[in-house]
């Protein structure tokens, strides 16, 4: 018999709240986080604004911030998510937990680079033809911090949140663009049915805002260019949807062995009951215009769980914005779900939070568990006019009382990666 998982403790740092709840009530009253940029100069850009979070000081939410004085945006964003999860899962109080076995397993992007630095030096040194690398060198030795160049690393989250929690067990890092914190958790599952750890700090966190995350997704035509109405310029679903809008943020979960958990008295907010992982094997730059991959996925799912199509009760879809992503997705959950399809209610709270790049699936894995917690679901904002591609149930613009008890919550990263989640309410 394989181990049962479940969910203790969850935490968010994002551009609607520095904690869940306050998110959630945003959410819910169909605030939008997008905003003109404000993290750099973006006046030349054809995307002048973002889903940034602001206000945030990591001292409000750890006592020991100091020491974490060097970390990057995303990591310091982790850190306060993670303790929020951590002070709801009661483990900071627990006697019978095994460091040695208490794992992490994050989905994190990269830090940003030191970007007014690197540009400086490009023009102190560049000859015409190339750059001069005998000044070069040694004026980037005494311009660059060398503990903010590691923070660059994708795994450095991990690191930070392993030095902060004293977990010892293994720590992993998975980085499948938008997909990677539902690959992250899924993953974190096995490791706990397995037998490999008691308890998995999981999630996700990033933030690509800046310069060169924006020139890219720009390059990419995948970001909404609406700077005449940027707070509906995120609008999943839509016939005039032009794109998403990129955010930045952190989720940060707990999962544990139910056994352990209820020895511990703890309380359970969720289980998890189905993961499944696919490919599409066909574009880098492109889906599966079929949506077979991300079907795979869904399909794997359900049966991990041991649940037929008419057993889902709400779907969180991966709902980007982009014309070819809401599309596709639809065609999936059609070819998934059949007849049933159009019953089951869908919604995406990218609408209305942003995209979070790594950090999207924790995020709304969260808000599935808030959904069963509350028996309400949350909307699409900015569904005004409705694709005829896209002809499933999505929630317009208001939230939906509902019975829920069973949630399933896509992601589908660039490059082919689809990773799907199931949750159910506790027992």
């Amino acid at each position: 018999m394989r181990r049962r998982v479940v969910i203790t403790g969850m935490g968010s740092v994002n551009p609607l709240g520095h904690d869940v709840e306050s998110m959630w009530q945003a959410l819910l009253a169909g605030k939008s986080g997008a905003s003109l940029m404000e993290l750099f100069d973006a006046h030349a850009y054809p995307t002048k604004f973002a889903a940034q979070v602001k206000g945030y000081r990591l001292e409000n939410h750890i006592h020991n911030a100091a020491h974490h004085v060097n970390a990057a945006r995303h990591c310091t964003f982790a850190l306060g998510a993670a303790t929020e999860a951590w002070k709801q899962s009661g483990l900071e109080t627990c006697t019978r937990l095994d460091r040695d076995r208490m794992g992490i397993y994050l989905g994190c992007g990269e830090g940003s680079l030191d970007f007014d630095n690197f540009a400086a030096l490009l023009v102190d040194h560049w000859t015409g033809s190339e750059i001069n690398m005998p000044t070069w060198a040694p004026a980037g030795m005494k311009r660059f911090n060398m503990y903010r160049e590691i923070e660059q690393e994708s795994h450095m989250v991990a690191a930070h949140l392993a030095n902060q929690f004293g977990a010892r067990g293994p720590s992993i890092n998975v980085l499948t663009a938008c997909a990677a914190s539902t690959q992250a958790l899924g993953e974190a599952t096995w490791l706990v049915r397995r037998g490999e750890a008691d308890v998995v700090i999981s999630g996700g966190a990033h933030s690509m805002i800046h310069p060169l995350g924006v020139t890219g997704f720009n390059r990419l035509t995948a970001l909404s260019q609406r700077n005449d109405d940027i707070a509906a310029a995120s609008r999943p679903f839509d016939r005039t949807r032009d794109g998403f809008v990129l955010g930045e943020g952190s989720s940060i979960l707990i999962l544990e062995d139910y056994d352990f958990a209820k020895a511990r008295g703890a309380k359970v907010l969720a289980e998890i009951i189905g993961f499944g992982s696919s490919a599409d094997a066909y574009r880098v730059t492109d889906q599966d215009p079929a949506g077979d991959g991300a079907g795979v996925a869904m399909r794997c799912a359900l049966a991990d769980a041991g649940l037929q199509p008419q057993d889902i009760h709400y779907i969180s879809a991966h709902g980007t914005g982009t014309q070819q992503n809401d599309a596709v997705e639809t065609r999936a959950m059609k070819q998934v779900f059949g007849e049933w399809a159009p019953k089951v209610p869908v919604s995406s709270v990218k609408s209305a939070l942003g995209h979070l790049i790594a950090a999207a699936g924790a995020t709304e894995l969260i808000t599935c568990i808030l959904a069963i917690r509350d028996q309400i679901l949350p909307p699409t904002v900015h569904l005004n006019n409705p694709d005829p591609e896209c002809d499933l149930d999505y929630i317009p613009n208001v939230p939906r009382r509902a019975k829920v008890d069973v949630c399933m919550s896509n992601s589908m990263g660039f490059g082919g990666q689809n990773d799907t989640l199931i949750i159910r309410r506790p027992e």
